[in-house]
């Protein structure tokens, strides 16, 4: 079954479709990434998205248990160049191919990707339409114009809060589209966890007596964020904050900062970022098409703490007077040895390290409601 993906300049580019057969758009975007597709496809950030893998063999490990980090993915097309046929993995329990398929998403192998990526990276990022499909190119092209803005945080998050106990501190999570390697990160660490729809007000916030609150990564632009922005607003100096990914953008936003696109955004995983206080650099992973404008920071009694070795971008801030502090980047939380930014965080809360027998993720997902 053949297919294509259109861009909105009207460059074709022909595969074979796999996946759910139909037609789907969203802003067609790429992730440099060699390892961890099923991590990156699952990550609530790219809802929204068609997403082009620019390493050309995708597959090679199906889908394996316990990678997810969500309960499904988001984004709205896959194109690779080119699909293993014989997967393996010993935690393998499916194919890639047919994991799209029960999800409902289209996908394309056979692309040339590497025209694609250095187009977007030329033009910036584009908004697009695949389909396995017979329709005309100009009658694809229609499905892109005048399409309203979409609440994909709204689409991502929990509809209603919930919460895992522990024996250490109270963790409020404001979800914009969490990643589960966070969640799983402070149960390790044996956090009580409430996890807040976006919407949630600041008083209703602070009435759960939280030790600390922290916004989450997320997809789409910040300026679609306003109730969770407001929710920051509320809850700026009444207790420590903390921000990754737009959860970082919307902290800047309620503390009078800006935000501005990146011509084809920061995607991928070996993105040099510079430690201005340890003048380390460390290399980190990223999933955004938005930064925070430094030049927009001047007299918020905030300090760029991150910078982005390429262009400079501002990946971390942290308030001179108050407990607020953010990155820009998707910190490791899954590996042997954690960010230490956030490690940083939840000590102050009261975290211990390590912390045994600490409930699994299992149990975060059977937890009470709140």
């Amino acid at each position: 079954m053949q297919g294509r993906l259109v861009l909105e300049d009207g460059t074709v580019y022909h595969g074979k479709a796999f996946g759910r057969p139909g037609t789907a758009t969203g802003e067609v975007v790429f992730n440099t990434g060699i390892t961890g597709y099923q991590e990156v496809m699952t990550d609530p950030a790219y809802c929204g998205q068609i997403l082009t893998m620019t390493y050309p063999l995708m597959g090679n490990t199906g889908i394996c248990q316990g990678d997810s980090q969500a309960a499904r993915p988001y984004l709205r097309g896959l194109v690779v160049h080119q699909l293993c046929a014989s997967p393996s993995h010993t935690r393998m329990v499916g194919r890639l191919d047919h994991y799209l398929y029960g999800h409902g998403i289209l996908a394309l192998e056979g692309v040339d990707t590497r025209a694609l990526t250095h187009r977007l990276r030329q033009h910036g990022a584009m908004a697009g339409v695949m389909t396995s499909e017979d329709t005309p190119v100009e009658e694809l092209l229609q499905k892109l114009a005048g399409q309203p803005a979409p609440d994909l945080v709204g689409e991502v998050a929990t509809r209603r809060p919930w919460r895992v106990f522990g024996d250490g501190p109270h963790l409020v999570v404001v979800d914009l589209g969490v990643k589960r390697d966070l969640i799983q990160y402070g149960i390790r660490h044996n956090f009580t966890i409430t996890v807040v729809p976006p919407s949630t007000a600041a008083e209703d916030v602070l009435d759960m007596r939280p030790d600390g609150v922290l916004f989450s990564s997320g997809p789409g632009d910040p300026a679609w964020a306003g109730a969770a922005v407001a929710t920051a607003r509320g809850l700026i100096g009444k207790t420590p904050l903390f921000g990754i990914c737009l959860g970082h953008q919307v902290l800047a936003l309620a503390l009078g900062g800006r935000t501005v696109r990146l011509k084809s955004g920061h995607r991928g995983g070996s993105h040099p970022v510079l430690n201005l206080g340890t003048r380390q650099v460390e290399m980190t992973a990223q999933n955004h098409g938005f930064v925070v404008d430094r030049e927009a920071l001047a007299g918020l009694n905030l300090e760029v703490t991150h910078t982005h070795l390429r262009d400079g971008s501002v990946e971390g801030l942290a308030h001179c007077r108050l407990p607020v502090q953010t990155l820009q980047y998707h910190p490791d939380l899954g590996g042997a040895v954690a960010d230490p930014v956030v490690v940083g965080f939840f000590t102050r809360l009261g975290g211990k390290f390590p912390v045994q027998n600490a409930p699994s993720l299992g149990a975060a997902l059977v937890c009470q409601g709140v």
